[in-house]
């Protein structure tokens, strides 16, 4: 396994990376330098135990799609080929050729899971003539990842005491229609702790649920402000009447 690596000011220059606190990002950097040579960790809870990281900061990768976690444990950098180039002579397969088997390259050289298992497998060969590598079959396939669903309602339950299932389709479904509009992962925290803060201790409590939050009001809910007092009675936020209110929910 190669001992040098190396980042793409494209990935590690954007917006969605540097919005992350500094501890993920630390996190992101020994990842990296720690990968095989195709981006695959073994061993990441050790890594981030090891420099002082918290399990947060892991989940929040998974969930910025910055890597991808398989079921046993292992994690790919998602970006690794925009990352790296090796030499043939320098190059070491993954260990991994199960997880490997699951990806798939798109456009850009970064990996995305298959979308169903009737693909052909890919297969990576370093090439002969330059310092680069390549695939001999390429897709440009995405969808989103299962941990997406997984840290968004990990952090509804958290935050409302409820326990949602990331598993069920409705769910899903809500939260897949919101990103395919565009809405980020930290837009989606932006709603549950706007509407946790407005309705915890009222009667609007019980409308903390996937379909509510993450449905057709989504971007209301996004952009509304949590200056509004509750009503002493009712709980139902001064100012909006309750034919507005029923059209919510």
């Amino acid at each position: 396994m190669a001992e040098k690596r190396m980042f793409t000011q494209k990935i590690v220059d954007s917006d969605a990376f540097l919005d992350m606190p500094l501890t993920t990002q630390a996190l992101y950097f020994h990842l990296n330098m720690r990968a095989d040579d195709d981006g695959f960790i073994n061993n990441p809870k050790k890594i981030q135990r090891m420099i002082g990281a918290s399990e947060d900061d892991l989940k929040l990768l998974i969930a910025k799609r910055f890597v991808i976690c398989f079921e046993n444990g292992v994690i790919v950098i998602k970006h690794w080929r925009m990352h790296n180039t090796l030499r043939k002579d320098r190059y070491n397969p993954t260990t991994y050729q199960d997880q490997y088997a699951m990806l798939e390259v798109k456009e850009n050289n970064a990996y995305t899971e298959k979308e169903n298992g009737n693909h052909l497998a890919t297969t990576w060969q370093p090439d002969d003539n330059q310092n680069g590598n390549h695939l001999a079959t390429q897709y440009s396939i995405d969808k989103y990842s299962i941990d997406q669903y997984k840290y968004i309602v990990q952090l509804l339950n958290e935050k409302a005491g409820t326990k949602y299932k990331h598993t069920s389709k409705k769910t899903q479904t809500c939260i897949h229609a919101r990103l395919a509009e565009g809405y980020s992962v930290d837009d989606f925290k932006t709603v549950i702790e706007k509407k946790c803060a407005d309705w915890i201790g009222t009667d609007l409590e019980k409308f903390l649920r996937p379909e509510t939050l993450f449905g057709t009001k989504f971007e209301s809910y996004l952009n509304a402000k949590v200056t509004k007092k509750k009503s002493v009675n009712t709980g139902i936020p001064e100012g909006d009447d309750q034919s507005e209110l029923d059209d919510l929910f």
